[in-house]
């Protein structure tokens, strides 16, 4: 994977997380980051947790985000970060450009395939136990005003 020889590669992220309390939020992205951080081939160059904000109509909700700045050695470090842990958004910074080899993008766009289909085995899974539940809700309430 060429990327102009020796150049690593420096991305900006943005993380979004939701829950509550709000000093968990806090506490929570400071791991996310250090675990960023342990990755092999990563390093978190700067960091900035933003203040907890309650979640507009809601009482006990908070919101919060932290933007990160990273080197990673190569792309498919940057795509693993991606799917582990899920960004809200990504910008690449430098290099200005970067060259992959064929086989290299192979490598990438299989990835990418892949991880669609765990996440599409996952939905169906989870479409089908959602139609079984409904079925047998529905038996139990038939069942139910059969016995009044």
């Amino acid at each position: 994977m060429s990327l102009d020889e020796g150049k690593k590669i420096r991305a900006s992220l943005i993380l979004e997380i939701l829950g509550r309390p709000p000093e968990h939020l806090v506490k929570t992205l400071e791991d996310l980051i250090n675990k960023i951080n342990e990755e092999k081939g990563v390093k978190v160059e700067n960091k900035k947790i933003h203040e907890t904000k309650l979640v507009k109509d809601q009482k006990d909700l908070y919101t919060t985000y932290a933007e990160i700045e990273i080197e990673v050695e190569n792309i498919m470090q940057l795509l693993g970060l991606i799917f582990r842990y899920m960004p809200a958004h990504i910008e690449i910074v430098s290099p200005e450009n970067i060259t992959l080899q064929n086989n290299n993008l192979n490598e990438v766009v299989n990835e990418i395939a892949r991880r669609l289909h765990q996440y599409d085995e996952v939905a169906r899974v989870l479409q089908n136990e959602k139609i079984i539940l409904e079925r047998k809700l529905r038996e139990v309430l038939e069942k139910k005003k059969n016995d009044k």
